[in-house]
């Protein structure tokens, strides 16, 4: 399996564990895995524009050269990967598409990019049109892929944990308040941070609980200058990935306040950080779109509250810092559920035979059409 990701999967973004848990995943199961990344990877700063568009094509070419080593590409969606998707067609190579989101999620990061939009989508929807196989987070996302394609193999594969590391025991190894409600990840403009910062704002945020946000991104100004006037917004900055199943473990609930930003509503949302929330024993507070939403209420783990609703994230903050028995219960039923079915093993086992099926499928059209 030739795995390739061009968007850099950097340590404190979910890409990050997504990729290595999935790759860790396959090769228990019996796979060779290549992992096609670029070279900044394990840089903590990311380069300019141009210096990464360069890497793009130099990892594309890289993969190019190891094609007759592998039995298909695993490609981690993005509108670059256009060349090498384009080539794999012509060469009959076996091609499996992971999308995690629409294609609205470039526009809202990158708002210049919005005039060259219609471009930008064709070269995504042609990369699913040839793919041998497309798997999603949500079965939402995999109505809209169908959409986009009208026709072929879509699986929904969501988001897991990994239980050995993200468990309730997990040691904290940083200096963090008593009490305190969680952030960890990527700062996009997705996340609904001005939502939670104005929740910790808000009258009806307990006062004996601090809001610690770990992670780095665009919205890293707003975090910092909100924790300059509140004394109760804590910024830890990015974190390795093996520090932050402590500091989850300790907290008093994970907040997962998505925004609407690209129609969440129709595509449904499936992030990391709940997954890992949930089996580090911690409930979790979301915004109650589907995929999230739907884990958190039918298991009673944590608590879904309407999006872009500051008031409602303080209340549900509120409402755990005077349960503590409730939160000790949700938390229980959140690791169990996770142990017991959204494991990054489970995942990769599912991804595993996928990538199976998909093989086997060319195969037989090659035969059939030869």
């Amino acid at each position: 399996m030739l795995y390739i990701t061009l968007e850099s999967p950097r340590e404190g973004q979910a890409s990050y564990a997504h990729v290595h848990e999935i790759i860790a995943g396959l090769k228990k199961v019996g796979w060779t895995v290549e992992l096609f990344a670029p070279s900044y990877a394990d840089q903590w700063e990311r380069p300019k524009l141009l210096s990464r568009m360069f890497e793009y094509f130099k990892v594309q070419r890289k993969l190019w050269r190891s094609l007759q080593d592998g039995d298909a590409i695993y490609m981690r969606s993005h509108f670059l990967a256009f060349p090498l998707a384009w080539y794999a067609k012509r060469r009959g190579i076996v091609v499996l598409q992971e999308v995690n989101g629409p294609y609205e999620d470039i526009y809202i990061s990158y708002k210049w990019m919005k005039p060259l939009s219609a471009f930008v989508t064709w070269m995504w929807r042609s990369q699913y049109e040839w793919a041998d196989g497309v798997i999603t987070v949500t079965k939402q996302l995999k109505t809209w892929v169908l959409e986009q394609i009208c026709f072929g193999e879509v699986d929904v594969i969501p988001n897991g944990a990994n239980t050995d590391l993200f468990r309730p025991d997990a040691k904290c190894e940083l200096d963090l308040p008593e009490r305190y409600a969680l952030f960890f990840g990527g700062l996009a403009r997705w996340q609904g941070i001005p939502t939670l910062l104005a929740a910790a704002e808000n009258p009806a945020w307990p006062k004996d609980v601090d809001l610690v946000i770990v992670g780095d991104g665009q919205e890293r100004q707003l975090v910092e200058e909100a924790a300059a006037r509140n004394s109760l917004i804590k910024y830890v900055g990015r974190l390795p990935y093996h520090q932050v199943p402590g500091v989850i473990a300790h907290s008093l609930c994970g907040v997962i306040p998505k925004n609407n930003l690209g129609d969440r509503q129709g595509t449904g949302l499936f992030p990391l950080k709940v997954f890992e929330t949930l089996a580090a024993g911690v409930p979790a507070i979301v915004s109650d779109f589907p995929g999230q939403g739907d884990l958190i209420k039918d298991n009673g783990c944590g608590i879904a509250i309407p999006a872009e609703d500051p008031e409602a994230l303080a209340e549900a903050v509120a409402t755990l810092a005077t349960a503590p028995d409730r939160v000790k219960e949700m938390g229980q039923r959140g690791r169990n559920i996770i142990v017991e079915a959204h494991s990054w093993e489970a995942r990769a086992s599912q991804t595993g035979k996928f990538i199976e099926q998909a093989i086997a499928q060319k195969a037989s059209d090659l035969i059939s059409a030869s």
